[in-house]
């Protein structure tokens, strides 16, 4: 029974796999005359057995969010780039490790030059490493601003393209989906995400959160005028369609602007470099000087030649920041809302500190307090009031300690040069031979015997120094005339050693640097004002354009225009929110308020016309002028470009070359000719003497 049961397992086991394998031949042959063939070649010729720079970045992406201090770059280059790749993930941490990766391959290289040049020197260094972080922004920044531009210049081939399809479907929200199917333009993502926004149930709220997170302005007016025509339908103004008009008048806009912002490119492509140059030459430019002139030594390697130092440092810093707010192009940077809790906003949580951050902010409704308040939105800065005076308090506080700190090491570095530097005669040219140095070590290792001895004693008496020197067995052939100049050296370096402690006036400077850093916050807003204010022409002009593609649609009033105006206002956002706010109290009452806050004629006469448009006359008839003489304002405003460049371009230099000049003039020329004349006019004195 068992044996049977045992040819039965075996039989049915063998059936069972002759079975499978005939299934398994059927169902092949029927895949190879179906699309599954296909999708094998297909999957064949996307599979990769070699290396990928796709999964690379990716891979980098994770590593680099992992790590504390590349983490705040890679989160601030995401989210730059959220806005500009809408809803893809991919790109958007592809760019991210793209950009952080190119930026550490040319700043690791930096960072170790600057390590091998000023190894000698580790304060130098030290100040040298924290300052090159700065060069992280500037690069990170300008590849972000390299994809912002190409997103730009990709808008004009969008539009021509939307031109196109909107004659053949005549249907705004047919033209843009049909136009946004070409997957090579960045710009594509945009225009899927109006024409979402155009499709959507309510798309006017849609709308209003588009254009909190537009890449640019210009995009967020292609987006309204596209709602507005969709919502009021078109018409034709002089034989053309309006909205194509109107498509029109923003690409010549955009072409005005990728002009603006090449040749702003083109002057300030070096500025940057240039202003942060003289850090990387100051130790090469110090050792040049040392070899060829021996007789400067003392004071590069000195207390004075680091005082110089630290000032050229100073004003390649500020040159630095300055020059990078001044290029400010207007782009993704400006409307990028920083979601993070910033450290100033969890600082000013903690009570104590909250409590001693008021006492310096100016109590609200006085003078003082609504003048920062009016700076802060002058310069659209992202600072609340309560994270400005942390700034300033902070910077305050940092540059007091690293005042003090800085004056001990000068006091340490003085007396060093003492104790390790060859005790010798130093002719005007030329350096010390290898003998010299020698002879001169041991000089200076008798003196500092004697040093050692009455180091910190200021009383000490010439007799005592004399007594010491003559027990030194180096001295003990010595001549009397030999002693004495040995007792007069000794006694020359002995005052350096027991003069180099912290003194009361440094205490007193070191608070006045921290003054000066509580003031450099309000000062760099200032000039951000100033800046900002350079470009009133060029905002009053994009308002022009602005009505002008508003003006002949139906339906379109003054408030709506006010409310188009607020959302790409900059320079005067304040004024016209404050008139939307109070338009409903009183139309011509709130337009005279905001005639009222403002100085700029071209600005008043813009709301002039909105007052003749509520009462008076139709808004065509208010800014007729702005469509007869549109060929004219297009002239003017590039003739306020190439003003505004001009201008910008020559402050840019001024402040760019500030610390090359410093170098050179006050770190190498003058050194040379008054150490020189000095030295020149003590040789003729010792000669004339000998005489």
């Amino acid at each position: 029974m068992n044996s049977n049961i045992l040819l039965y397992l075996v039989g049915g086991t063998g059936a069972a796999f002759v079975l499978l394998i005939l299934i398994y031949l059927k169902i092949s042959k029927k895949m190879q005359k179906s699309e599954y063939k296909k999708i094998q070649q297909l999957q064949k010729g996307t599979k990769r057995n070699n290396f990928s720079t796709e999964v690379l970045y990716q891979k980098l992406y994770l590593t680099y969010i992992k790590i504390p201090f590349v983490k705040r770059y890679a989160l601030k280059i995401r989210r730059r780039l959220e806005i500009i790749n809408i809803d893809d993930e991919y790109n958007t941490r592809k760019g991210t490790a793209k950009i952080l990766t190119r930026a550490i391959i040319v700043i690791v290289p930096v960072f170790l030059f600057t390590i091998i040049i000023t190894s000698s020197n580790m304060l130098l260094m030290a100040i040298l490493l924290i300052f090159e972080v700065f060069m992280i922004d500037t690069l990170i920044d300008g590849s972000v601003d390299k994809i912002d531009n190409n997103i730009l210049k990709e808008q004009i081939d969008f539009f021509a393209e939307i031109r196109h399809a909107y004659h053949e479907f005549n249907m705004v929200e047919e033209a843009i989906y049909q136009v946004s199917q070409d997957e090579e333009m960045n710009v594509s993502r945009q225009g899927e995400k109006i024409y979402e926004i155009l499709i959507s149930n309510d798309p006017e709220m849609e709308l209003e959160k588009y254009y909190d997170i537009a890449p640019n302005s210009f995009l967020k007016e292609f987006a309204g005028v596209s709602y507005l025509t969709k919502e009021f339908g078109d018409r034709k103004v002089n034989g053309a369609s309006l909205y194509l008009k109107n498509i029109n008048n923003i690409t010549q806009e955009m072409q005005l602007e990728i002009l603006k912002r090449d040749k702003l490119n083109y002057v300030f492509q070096s500025l940057s470099m240039i202003s942060i140059a003289p850090v990387l030459l100051l130790e090469p430019l110090k050792n040049w000087a040392i070899s060829n002139f021996s007789f400067v030594a003392d004071w590069y390697q000195g207390k004075a030649g680091m005082i110089v130092q630290i000032l050229i440092l100073i004003i390649a810093f500020a040159s630095y920041v300055l020059i990078r707010k001044l290029k400010d192009n207007g782009s993704t940077g400006m409307n990028v809302k920083n979601t993070e809790n910033p450290w100033q906003a969890r600082l000013y949580k903690k009570a104590p500190i909250r409590k001693i951050v008021d006492l310096f902010i100016p109590k609200k409704g006085t003078k003082e307090y609504r003048k920062v308040q009016q700076n802060l939105k002058d310069a659209a800065s992202p600072l609340k009031m309560e994270w400005l005076y942390i700034n300033r308090i902070t910077m305050a506080i940092i540059t007091c300690f690293a005042s003090i700190f800085l004056f001990s090491q000068l006091h340490i570095i003085a007396v060093n040069f003492v104790y390790t530097e060859p005790t010798a005669d130093y002719d005007i040219i030329g350096g010390m031979s290898e003998k010299d140095t020698k002879k001169g070590m041991e000089i200076t290792e008798q003196d500092n015997k004697i040093l050692d001895q009455f180091r910190g004693k200021p009383n000490t008496k010439t007799a005592e120094i004399k007594r010491a020197v003559q027990r030194l067995k180096y001295y003990q052939d010595a001549e009397e005339e030999e002693i004495n100049v040995a007792v007069k050296r000794i006694e020359d370096k002995l005052k350096i050693i027991n003069s180099e402690y912290m003194q009361w006036f440094e205490l007193l400077l070191a608070f006045v640097f921290a003054v000066i850093a509580y003031m450099a916050p309000i000062a760099l807003l200032m000039f951000q004002v100033k800046m900002r204010q350079l470009e009133m022409e060029d905002e009053v002009m994009q308002f022009q354009t602005i009505i002008l593609m508003l003006m002949r649609i139906e339906r379109v009033n003054v408030e709506i225009i006010l409310e188009w105006l607020e959302r790409y206002s900059n320079i005067f956002k304040a004024p016209i929110t404050k008139c939307v706010n109070n338009y409903e109290a009183g139309a011509w009452e709130a337009l005279e308020t905001m005639k009222e806050e403002v100085s700029y004629t071209q600005f008043i006469r813009i709301i002039e016309s909105l007052q003749a448009a509520v009462e008076k006359i139709p808004i065509t008839d208010a800014f007729d002028e702005l469509d007869s003489e549109r060929d004219y304002y297009q002239e003017k405003r590039k003739e306020s470009n190439e003003r505004l460049i001009k201008r910008k371009g020559m402050i840019g230099k001024g402040i760019g070359f500030a610390p090359m000049v410093c170098l050179f003039v006050g770190y190498l020329i003058v050194p040379l000719v008054f150490i020189g004349l000095t030295s020149m006019s003590t040789s003729f004195s010792s000669m004339s003497a000998m005489k």
